[in-house]
């Protein structure tokens, strides 16, 4: 205690103002020392100044919502490899993916996805491979081929429910009418409906993760309004499970956009040291802003799985197949773990679909003869179809509608970040470099869906037909919209049916141009890529 008692005096004594000049120093021996030990032999490889010693330069290229065309530039700039961050380093080259994210590698998720954790630990962003492993066996067979199949009476619901209300809209354009601010301030001139059609899409996508995963829409689409239910309170919420005459109190939020905040705080939050992120959430108001978003969004699956759960439900949907899912011990997931899942497909489920069909429905409008093409190739299949929303049997296997999708999702794509991973016990070995274990590694998608070796030269125009000219070995290898290995996307064939059934039925319905033609696709990005607006005229096709 004596000697406790002597250092404590000892730092009391100690002048204030020279605690003040040694912080300067201590940060930069915090930020310097590593680079020159460089425990993981990067040190070598070239990238922006700042990130050589700090992760300061990830996090504020990644709240300023523009990573993957930043990262990109950097790439044209230093060449295949380039450092991120004083231990992450970014490789943009096709065969590094089939390495970095690999089945059977040892490979781990870094502490990036810590900042994607609000109920519990999901299947997104479990990090410890036993659990990963346990969780991924109850969810993937939810969605095989064959199981999402039944969730295809679900879809063509909502699908026909926005068919009634762009029906509604074009038959209003054209009469030149204009609406209400409510309904987004579509304005009716030259025989068209001119709208933004990104709120729609989202409100499509809610609604058909809604039902999906809750057992019941927002109510979006018809109410042509983002709003949906959150739960005051998570821990009175959970505790209503099961419980009779259980009611759960809850506000309306604005739902897109808070999903959208939480994307954002997330994606720059988890390229920050972890211990970071408590002083930057309490004291930067845009950090603290994401915070609510995660605690918003995760009160809107605490109440939505409360309300579905209160009630008998005989329904075939997302959570019906959680709750029937068990380990290899036969246990099933429990209350705050089910609703974890749920949010988990809430959150992939409404984003990627949203989306890329905003960004398909942008370049279809931009390339005429492209969406001319495609209406051809759907009147002929579905010539003697009897609905107006259609069948995902025979959509499927439209050769032109794959490709224009494609390569929508290589231009937009959705996630277009390098998703980290930690090089296991080891090392890996990577176009003749070997990185030791420890090592954040990552494949910027964004850029090798523009490598010119296997698009093309000219990579930045959409052009459908390229599927059919390059070599589809090198494109198999390169293509990856929905991440790569044994922690790819979970959701894949949810998310094909459910573009190929909205873009087959609503491009065979309507027809598209840009409000502005020559203005690009803005985009902003979390950890995935958003368009920020869609304007375009629609009129219906004869």
């Amino acid at each position: 205690m004596n000697a406790l008692s002597d250092l404590l005096d000892s730092l009391r004594s100690i002048d204030p103002l020279y605690i003040v000049a040694l912080i300067p120093a201590v940060v930069v021996l915090v930020h310097l020392v590593p680079w020159l030990v460089d425990r993981h032999g990067i040190r070598s490889y070239p990238g922006p100044w700042l990130a050589k010693f700090s992760d300061l330069w990830l996090g504020r290229v990644a709240a300023a919502g523009h990573r993957s065309e930043v990262v990109d530039e950097m790439h044209k700039k230093y060449g295949t490899f380039v450092r991120l961050a004083p231990n992450h380093l970014s490789i943009a080259d096709p065969a590094a993916l089939q390495i970095v994210y690999a089945h059977g590698n040892g490979s781990l998720k870094s502490d990036f996805y810590d900042a994607f954790v609000s109920i519990q630990r999901g299947v997104f962003n479990t990090r410890d491979r036993t659990a990963h492993t346990r969780k991924r066996k109850i969810v993937s067979h939810i969605f095989s081929q064959k199981s999402v199949l039944a969730f295809e009476p679900h879809i063509r619901e909502y699908v026909k429910t926005i068919i009634q209300q762009w029906d509604r809209l074009t038959d209003l354009g054209a009469k030149g009418l204009h609406g209400s601010e409510g309904e987004g301030g579509w304005q009716g001139r030259d025989g068209r409906v001119w709208l933004d059609c990104l709120p729609w899409y989202n409100y499509l996508a809610f609604d058909i993760i809604g039902d999906l995963a809750f057992g019941s829409p927002f109510g979006m689409l018809l109410a042509a309004k983002d709003s949906a239910p959150v739960a005051k309170s998570h821990d009175k919420a959970i505790s209503a499970y099961g419980k009779e005459d259980a009611k759960v109190d809850v506000i309306r939020i604005p739902a897109v956009q808070i999903l959208n905040d939480r994307g954002e705080f997330s994606a720059s939050m988890g390229v920050l040291p972890p211990w970071w992120r408590p002083y930057v959430k309490r004291f930067i108001p845009w950090y603290s802003k994401g915070g609510a978003a995660v605690r918003n969004l995760a009160g809107l699956a605490v109440a939505a799985v409360a309300k579905r759960l209160a009630e008998p439900s005989y329904r075939v949907d997302l959570l019906s197949k959680l709750q029937e899912g068990t380990d290899d011990d036969g246990n099933p997931m429990g209350r705050e773990e089910l609703t974890a899942e749920a949010l988990t497909q809430l959150i992939a489920g409404s984003d990627t679909t949203s989306n890329s069909s905003c960004a398909i429905t942008y370049y279809l409008a931009a390339n005429p003869q492209c969406q001319e093409k495609l209406q051809k190739e759907l009147d002929e299949a579905l010539e003697n179809a009897d609905d107006v929303v259609a069948s995902f049997e025979i959509v499927k296997r439209l050769p032109y509608l794959e490709a224009v999708i494609n390569e929508a999702l290589r231009l937009h794509s959705t996630s277009g970040i390098g998703l980290p991973r930690i090089v296991p016990e080891g090392g890996l070995t990577i176009l003749g470099q070997t990185f030791p274990e420890g090592t954040v590694l990552s494949v910027p998608s964004y850029t090798i869906h523009r490598d010119k070796e296997v698009w093309g030269e000219d990579v930045e125009e959409y052009r459908p037909e390229r599927w059919f000219e390059r070599d589809p070995d090198a494109i198999q290898r390169t293509f990856n919209p929905f991440s790569y290995g044994p922690r790819a996307c979970v959701g894949k064939n949810l998310a094909n049916m459910e573009l190929l059934v909205i873009i087959s039925s609503l491009l065979r319905r309507y027809h598209f141009v840009l409000e502005h033609p020559d203005k690009p696709l803005y985009t902003k990005e979390g950890f995935l890529r958003k368009p920020t607006e869609c304007k375009v005229g629609m009129k219906r096709r004869v």
